[in-house]
């Protein structure tokens, strides 16, 4: 399982919302300095998110990336703001490993397509859910909208237009500390068994006992390929260095 620590990005500094609310924002400064840091304590992935291009709003982000994946040797995915193919092309020709496509997965899925047969095993998926009793809603444009299709609604087209991988994050845990939705993940593990995606988990991991318990969401042999974590690892509740031992077990 891989150790994926995440750096979200704002007006081209490095930052965390609170529950994806813009209004709820904590700044950790220059992301460049922040990724170095992360690469000297033995990461091999790092996760990116242009919350300014999410939100359809242009800006120095996209700058800040590329010096990032020209800055350190580790694997960036990136994700945020992705709407057309040339989009796709100027990140991975940036150097980026692999790219997270969100909103227009779920609108225009015949563009997550073009771009996954483009780019094959480079094209990603972000499901950002929020919780309603027993439905798990996908959430589109930054998070400020609804799309009206549970999480398990929306994986089978996601499948079917080659996504190499699904990102699920629960916007209700992200940068709360209260640990990770464990049930849905070992379903989505679950399903990802038989159609070849994998899943990366997202949100609400604050500790080494988050780590360890999603070691444990496994099914049949499948388990997660990785595990997100951003606000606990700049606030310091989260040692990457540590952090990896737990995965790499």
């Amino acid at each position: 399982m891989e150790f994926i620590p995440a750096i979200d990005l704002i007006d081209g500094q490095s930052v965390r919302l609170v529950q994806g609310d813009f209004e709820r924002q904590l700044n950790y400064g220059d992301p460049v300095t922040a990724a170095k840091a992360i690469e000297r304590q033995g990461a091999h992935w790092l996760h990116l998110v242009d919350l300014d291009g999410a939100r359809g709003k242009p800006g120095p982000n996209r700058e800040a990336i590329k010096k990032i994946c020209l800055g350190v040797d580790m694997m960036v995915e990136v994700g945020g703001g992705i709407r057309t193919i040339a989009d796709a092309e100027e990140l991975i020709d940036a150097g980026a490993h692999r790219i997270i496509i969100g909103t227009m997965a779920i609108e225009q899925p015949e563009f997550l397509g073009r771009a996954a047969e483009r780019y094959p095993g480079k094209v990603a998926v972000g499901l950002d859910y929020r919780s309603n009793g027993n439905r798990r809603e996908v959430a589109l444009k930054g998070w400020v909208e609804g799309s009206g299709l549970d999480i398990f609604e929306a994986m089978p087209e996601v499948v079917r237009r080659g996504a190499s991988a699904v990102v699920a994050t629960d916007i209700s845990r992200d940068g709360m500390f209260t640990g990770p939705d464990t049930d849905t993940l070992r379903a989505l593990v679950e399903y990802s068994r038989g159609v070849g995606i994998e899943v990366i988990a997202s949100g609400g991991i604050s500790s080494l006992a988050d780590l360890k318990s999603l070691k444990e969401v496994a099914f049949e042999g499948a388990t997660l390929f990785g595990v997100i974590s951003g606000r606990a690892i700049h606030d310091g509740r989260l040692d990457v260095g540590e952090a990896l031992s737990i995965c790499r077990m």
